[in-house]
């Protein structure tokens, strides 16, 4: 689905300026046109399409049948809905912004935020192959039940008061009272298709002006740390399963950058040197789900009690990942 970008951006770095695919300035910038490309057209179109659904549809007949099921539910809606789309973490965040134009509870939102980028199809299948079904199936099992948690826990403390404004006010507005019982959402029935045109048009430019640059900056930040994992001096260090060394490899893999598909290969290169499977995991979805470039694209629409109320249940979560799967490795 995304193949476009990656032609894209060869054709850019490779073909146009002449770059080698084997240097390190070639692979960092193709990197970065790759994303930021990616990530713009999905702000786009994923803003534009749920402002035009707004518009047209009776949006809270969603939230009313969400509401009316069990939580958990809800959670697992969610998170299962992050498993089935392919989208690394930065990528994840025009539709978590969809979700919370459409008043979608914010426990949901979670659930699909923190697991898209930890598990995908491709993942799944590359997994198989490294790790045995075994390991796939508890690592998807888990994968989900960290979102789930953490959608149900990021509820529980009322998280949604500390979005910034405006995201507070989209979520706001999308969970407005039925349509029987808000004319506003009479009038917003009633428009015209050029209408909801307008009003998609407006709001997708409103949240990409404010978000546009943060992208830039932090894929960019990204793409200076792309393929700097220092897996030699990881295999070294953390290799002797001690029980400190799940944390550490947790910490160590926050400022790297990496979406599910391309850690597959870092995973399995640390496995074959020895770096026990646990901890392997906890280091590689830190890379994947916890990384400086996603905080800050995620600061734009989280304050900072948020943003770091989500960096410590993620690093806790992802420690305890790598202590269960390094505690019963023995018995896959």
């Amino acid at each position: 689905m995304f193949q476009i970008f990656t032609d894209f951006a060869s054709w850019l770095i490779y073909d146009l300026l002449g770059l080698s695919a084997q240097t390190k300035l070639g692979d960092v910038l193709h990197f970065f046109v790759e994303d930021v490309t990616k990530i713009f057209a999905l702000l786009l179109v994923m803003i534009y399409l749920i402002a035009l659904m707004r518009a047209s549809l009776n949006v809270e007949r969603v939230r009313d049948y969400l509401a009316s099921k069990p939580k958990g539910l809800g959670y697992l809606m969610g998170s299962g809905f992050g498993v089935v789309t392919p989208f690394c973490s930065c990528s994840s965040i025009p539709v978590f912004l969809g979700f919370t134009s459409a008043g979608i509870p914010l426990g949901i939102t979670m659930s699909f935020l923190i697991t898209s980028p930890l598990i995908n199809e491709v993942a799944i299948l590359l997994l198989m192959s490294l790790l045995g079904i075994k390991f796939t199936i508890l690592y998807v099992v888990v994968g989900m039940s960290v979102g789930m948690l953490g959608g149900f826990f990021l509820d529980a403390i009322k998280a949604e008061r500390w979005l910034q404004s405006f995201a507070a006010e989209a979520l706001k507005r999308g969970q407005q009272h039925s349509t029987a019982n808000n004319p506003d959402d009479i009038q917003t029935q009633a428009l015209t298709l050029s209408q909801r045109h307008q009003f998609a048009k407006t709001e997708m430019f409103d949240i990409f002006g404010r978000v546009w640059k943060w992208v830039i900056i932090g894929v960019g930040l990204g793409a200076a740390l792309h393929g700097f994992v220092p897996d030699g001096w990881i295999e070294a260090h953390l290799g002797d399963g001690q029980w400190w060394s799940v944390p550490a490899a947790v910490l160590l893999g926050i400022p790297l950058y990496s979406n599910a598909t391309g850690v597959i290969p870092v995973m399995e290169s640390l496995i074959v040197n020895g770096l026990p499977i646990g901890t392997t995991l906890a280091f590689c979805m830190s890379t994947v789900a916890a990384s400086f470039p996603e905080f800050i694209l995620l600061k734009q629409v989280m304050q900072w009690r948020l943003l770091a109320i989500l960096f410590c249940l993620l690093l806790v979560a992802f420690t305890l990942v790598g202590w269960l799967f390094n505690a019963f490795t023995p018995f896959l």
